[in-house]
């Protein structure tokens, strides 16, 4: 449990609510899987603008939930915010991915999901 994610921060905002620990645990799954695939899609299709929005909107749950790749995770946003052609973002999204399945896969099982 909390291996790829850190609850310390959704148990401050839910005053240490277990019910609605879960909630916010099934809003990331409901919210992020859709956004990464989102991102992924726009990155490998150099939509630079859709790749930005899928970012920015997966910050604050990324952010919430401590995956630890929120400095990396804004590096692809920037990269679709200020159309970074010609520059290889797929390291740093490869990153990202790697760590937003390991916590969706981690919550899913934490929390009977």
């Amino acid at each position: 449990m909390e291996q790829h994610y850190k609850l310390f921060r959704v148990k401050e905002l839910a005053d240490n609510d277990a019910d609605f620990i879960a909630t916010l645990a099934e809003a990331f799954l409901e919210e992020v899987a859709p956004d990464l695939e989102r991102l992924k899609n726009a990155v490998a299709a150099e939509d630079y603008q859709e790749a930005y929005q899928a970012a920015h909107k997966m910050k604050p749950t990324v952010d919430l939930f401590e995956l630890g790749v929120l400095d990396t995770l804004i590096e692809v946003q920037d990269w679709g915010k200020f159309t970074k052609k010609g520059e290889d973002i797929t390291p740093q999204l490869a990153i990202v991915v790697d760590a937003v399945e390991k916590a969706l896969a981690e919550i899913k099982s934490d929390f009977n999901l």
